[in-house]
């Protein structure tokens, strides 16, 4: 089922006005607790795009009281959601932040900054964790596997493949992304790598979430989503010159 985009409660730009130029693509499973204190900080102007993968919580009545626009994918898996969000997104740059308040959206300016500045194609959230628990050792572990097998591939020296991140939506759209579970981040950095795209890391403050988390918060979901990406990166061949 494709997304289906709802009115959004606070009104949108005129056709005739100045264009949106920044959406934020926020997946959301049953994160009503922590909707308030991120939408909270989006950057003035900018668009918060809450794409509801199947919350029971109310979290799409919340994000729509607090108006954000509320995407609705109905097929589970966060690639799922963050590409829904995506191709619902019509501003010339997309920002892609967790929705669990472990990640505050308002540190997205400078890496929107270095979009459009032209320094870089696409910008990643460098997470510096804050707090007892803000990043479990088994999360950790996997992430430093992935970036290790992430360099052997494309040669990028990442230190982290985490969810913040900026790029300009018609390239993003150009990528043709097909992973729609926990492959999703790591499948647009291997192709943004393969197409030559700069790709930079911003630091960031990583502060415990709202809530349990889906993914990466036991040995299980992380086992899980370690193996998503380690498909991606077996599925896509090296661009020629990279040794994989």
């Amino acid at each position: 089922m494709r997304a289906v985009t709802t009115s959004p409660s606070s009104p949108e730009p005129p056709p005739d006005g100045p264009a949106r130029s920044v959406d934020v693509v926020l997946p959301c499973l049953d994160e009503a607790a922590a909707l308030p204190w991120v939408l909270r900080r989006i950057p003035p102007g900018w668009r918060a795009l809450v794409v509801d993968n199947g919350s029971t919580d109310g979290s799409d009545r919340v994000a729509r009281e607090l108006g954000a626009t509320v995407v609705r994918e109905a097929r589970r898996g966060f690639g799922a959601a963050c590409h829904a969000g995506l191709t619902a997104a019509t501003a010339e740059i997309v920002c892609f932040c967790d929705c669990d308040a472990s990640l505050d959206p308002s540190d997205l300016v400078p890496f929107v900054d270095k979009i459009r500045s032209g320094a870089a194609d696409l910008v990643l959230g460098r997470r510096r964790p804050r707090g007892r628990g803000a990043w479990p050792a088994h999360a950790r572990a996997g992430n430093a596997a992935l970036s290790l097998l992430l360099r052997r591939r494309t040669g990028l020296r990442l230190r982290d493949l985490g969810p913040l991140r900026a790029a300009r939506r018609e390239e993003l759209l150009a990528l043709d992304l097909t992973d729609r579970r926990s492959g999703y981040p790591l499948e647009m950095v291997v192709r943004a790598a393969d197409a030559g795209w700069r790709i930079t890391e911003h630091d960031v403050p990583y502060t415990p979430r709202t809530g349990a988390s889906k993914v990466t918060g036991t040995w299980r979901g992380t086992y899980q989503a370690v193996r998503d990406m380690s498909r991606v990166l077996q599925e896509h061949p090296a661009r020629e010159g990279v040794t994989p």
